[in-house]
């Protein structure tokens, strides 16, 4: 009896995904809920259990072919494997080790040579086993031959320079580089993130009327507070206490003054939202996501720091869910962890906001009639302006920049 593997609703409004690596081949025995494949959304990638146990016994679809929801794209036969896979099995391990066919699973475990590398291999008698591969899934890059061949210069420089002096010198001569392999390119599809991200991007700018307004935040009295209250914090909470629950409480302050930075347009309507989800900005190992802080006004500091780094560490293992990343009210982009010292984010529509904030850095600035050195942070809110005027933009940003100088006014709500 077989099972169809079949691809399952991952979002909604996603009709179609592309299918990531195969987590088993044909023949391997997988147990109930074991992952057996992955599948790149536009939103998230996901894994694809096994509905009951059995052996994979077909690959309708390989890696990097789309799918839609509802297709089948592998058979897994329910059971064991059969009583004759398992003698060829018993049989191939029972084969004197000194035998020159290779077992298929060496054969599968040779990595995948790029083309430059390839080129580059091939013109210096280069093999895959010689090169070390430090690519993604095992490849062989072009970086990893040139290694090879420059340690190769090398050894074969200091044997000259340790070779006698009585030696007869014989010009030796070199072979002029090659133009045409150094210049190869190497062709990689986007990921279905990457490509979604890039469509969402231009349609926030074909779309949208968006503006963007500067502003610095004097980052003292923050600090201090993290400085002091910190250890504690960890000790109580298992969490740092980090300036993004400082930056989520100031703009859910914000929002309550400025609705409109809260709200979307639809259709001919303006729809403001009375909760608050938050999107945070963060960086996956498929690229940025945004995954969504619901309902953030009810959250505490703790609750805000512990979600913001859980939802950090999936995402680099690219296990967030796609449930986790859909709405949104508003965003905060943290471009400052990368070193960034301005920029301007671009909105998430149907959002009409996004905060992006900035590196701190030690800048001498003007204080009560004397020149003092603080650590200064620019921030910037992208905004719609067909929804959103300069001055409550402004005045949104200088709310916000209020908040964080005085942290105090967050408890006094003032």
């Amino acid at each position: 009896m077989s099972i169809e593997l079949k691809v399952p609703e991952v979002g909604e409004s996603i009709a179609e995904v592309e299918i990531g690596a195969w987590l088993k081949q044909p023949g391997d025995t997988v147990r109930k809920d074991e992952p057996v494949v992955t599948l790149e959304s536009e939103k998230a990638t996901v894994e694809l259990p096994a509905p009951e146990a059995g052996t994979l016994t077909s690959i309708l679809k390989q890696k990097g072919e789309t799918a839609r929801v509802g297709e089948v794209i592998g058979v897994l036969g329910k059971g064991a494997a059969s009583a004759p896979a398992r003698k060829l099995e018993a049989k191939m391990d029972k084969t004197p080790e000194t035998r020159s066919e290779p077992k298929s699973e060496e054969r599968s475990a040779e990595p995948r040579v790029m083309p430059a590398a390839e080129a580059l291999m091939a013109a210096h008698g280069l093999r895959p086993e010689q090169v070390q591969a430090t690519g993604p899934g095992g490849r062989i890059l072009k970086e990893d031959v040139q290694r090879v061949v420059d340690l190769g210069k090398a050894t074969q420089t200091s044997v000259e320079l340790a070779a006698p002096s009585s030696a007869n010198p014989v010009s030796q001569p070199v072979a002029a580089p090659d133009v045409q392999t150094a210049r190869e390119e190497e062709i990689v599809p986007m990921s279905r993130l990457r490509r979604t991200v890039a469509e969402r991007l231009v349609e926030a700018q074909h779309t949208a009327a968006l503006l963007t307004t500067f502003n610095e935040i004097d980052m003292t009295r923050v600090m201090a507070l993290r400085k002091e209250h910190g250890e504690a914090f960890l000790q109580r909470y298992q969490v740092k206490l980090g300036f993004m629950s400082f930056f989520v409480k100031a703009v859910i302050d914000a929002l309550k003054q400025f609705p409109a930075l809260n709200a979307e347009i639809r259709g001919t309507n303006i729809v403001y939202h009375n909760f608050f989800d938050i999107g945070i900005a963060v960086g996956g190992g498929k690229g940025l996501v945004v995954p969504i802080l619901r309902s953030a006004e009810r959250m505490s500091f703790a609750e805000i720091e512990t979600a913001v780094a859980d939802y950090g560490k999936r995402a680099r293992e690219n296990k967030l869910k796609i449930e986790e990343l859909q709405g949104g009210t508003f965003t905060i982009s943290n471009g400052g962890v990368f070193g960034s010292l301005l920029s301007t984010p671009i909105v998430n529509p149907p959002q009409s906001g996004v905060l992006g904030l900035h590196a701190i850095q030690e800048r001498p600035v003007a204080h009560q009639g004397a020149v003092v050195i603080r650590p200064m942070m620019y921030v910037a809110l992208t905004y719609d302006h067909r929804l959103v005027d300069g001055r409550e933009a402004v005045t949104f940003l200088r709310r916000i920049k209020e908040v964080i100088e005085n942290p105090a006014r967050m408890l006094m709500e003032v």
